[in-house]
């Protein structure tokens, strides 16, 4: 089986989970996962089906408590380096593979991070991302990747708006800085469109970026099945869809 991430209405990480369940991939070994990770007091998720434009996607959505927002006093929950987060996968109870790739795609957006802000790497601390957010939504994506084992991996062009958000450092141009340094290092395509704000976030394209191999769809191929992932972003089409394909003559 190989996959295809047709990123033409962007991708995120919570969108890919959501295409991978969409797809068939194990929501027991997820569940299973982010329970082993004892991570419970700092978040809760929600799958859901939701329609995007009449069709039907799988929804994942993790859940920050509300005092995280408001409290100072829980700040230090949400400021974790590198190696912080790196001993939380390896506690959590999944393959080796889903390890490797999770740890993958944090040191990506790391690495992203650290020469936006002109820091080492391992003062980089990820609040910026969420860290928990981030840290449910790429341990999911890993462990759901592992159970589908694909033998290849192709991806569109990473297609992302202009303008610009909201964060905690003030505004910041889209595509945002650490999705400009992911491109630009891993040499992912990307497009630029009128929609406004951001369709490609920092954990979407270091997974795109983990994955990416630079080779093309075959010319022709049959389709086994379709995943869509919903996005939460309000631009015209936020779905992610994934395909799981064999070539002809397979």
């Amino acid at each position: 089986m190989n996959l295809y991430f047709e990123c033409k209405s962007g991708i995120s990480g919570d969108m890919s989970v959501a295409a991978l369940l969409d797809l068939g991939a194990s929501r027991e070994k997820l569940e299973k996962a982010l329970a082993s990770m004892k991570l419970d007091n700092e978040f809760k998720y929600v799958i859901s089906k939701k329609p995007v434009n009449a069709i039907m996607a799988t929804d994942f959505d993790v859940i920050l408590p509300e005092h995280h927002h408001h409290d100072a006093h829980h700040h230090h929950h949400e400021h974790r380096n590198l190696d912080d987060v790196n001993k939380i996968i390896e506690k959590a109870e999944i393959t080796e593979n889903a390890k490797n790739l999770a740890k993958k795609i944090f040191k990506i957006v790391a690495e992203a991070e650290a020469k936006v802000h002109g820091k080492e790497i391992k003062d980089v601390h990820f609040h910026e991302v969420g860290a928990i957010d981030s840290i449910a939504d790429i341990v999911s994506f890993a462990v759901l990747f592992d159970d589908l084992g694909p033998e290849k991996v192709y991806f569109s062009t990473l297609t992302d708006g202009q303008g610009f958000v909201e964060c905690q450092h003030g505004k910041i141009p889209v595509p945002v800085p650490a999705v400009c340094e992911i491109a630009a290092k891993y040499a992912l395509p990307l497009k630029i469109t009128e929609n406004n704000g951001e369709m490609v976030t920092p954990t979407g394209a270091a997974i795109a970026a983990a994955l990416y191999t630079g080779e093309k769809l075959p010319e022709s191929f049959v389709i086994e099945k379709i995943g869509y992932g919903a996005g939460k972003r309000p631009y015209e089409n936020p779905v992610l869809r994934v395909m799981s394909l064999k070539e002809k003559g397979e």
